[in-house]
């Protein structure tokens, strides 16, 4: 019987990240230019503090008070957080199964030091099944 599958083996490695203190449209920018659906947020230290997607930034857009905001805002202001994280040793199961729970597309992979070390998302989940 082979031993199941582990986050580490799937994931897309060294993430692209972004600070809490950038801008929207830097975020924007980076995740068109990357051709991604979300970044690891870090602060100053690199220490992980949420996640920014794509649909954090349509629900800016869509907000009246945040969209009349939008050039002054921070990608700290409008993050989800906290990050929902997971080791690269977790099973793939168990990674569904937070994705699942939290209806979520993404789960940054941290070391044990919370560092981001990788992303593993739903697609990444899907092509693990194909084969």
């Amino acid at each position: 019987m082979t031993e199941p599958r582990k986050v580490g083996d799937v994931m897309t490695p060294d993430p692209v990240s972004i600070s809490e203190a950038a801008s929207l449209a830097e975020a924007a920018s980076l995740l068109d230019s990357r051709k991604i659906s979300g970044l690891p947020v870090v602060d100053a230290s690199g220490s992980l503090v949420g996640v920014l997607s794509q649909t954090d930034l349509i629900r800016a857009q869509a907000s009246p008070q945040l969209q009349a905001n939008w050039r002054g805002l921070a990608v700290g202001e409008i993050m989800t957080k906290p990050a929902l994280t997971i080791p690269s040793t977790a099973r793939l199961d168990e990674a569904a199964r937070l994705m699942g729970e939290h209806r979520v597309h993404r789960l940054v992979v941290t070391d044990a030091a919370a560092t981001p070390i990788g992303i593993i998302s739903a697609s990444d989940l899907v092509r693990s099944w194909l084969g």
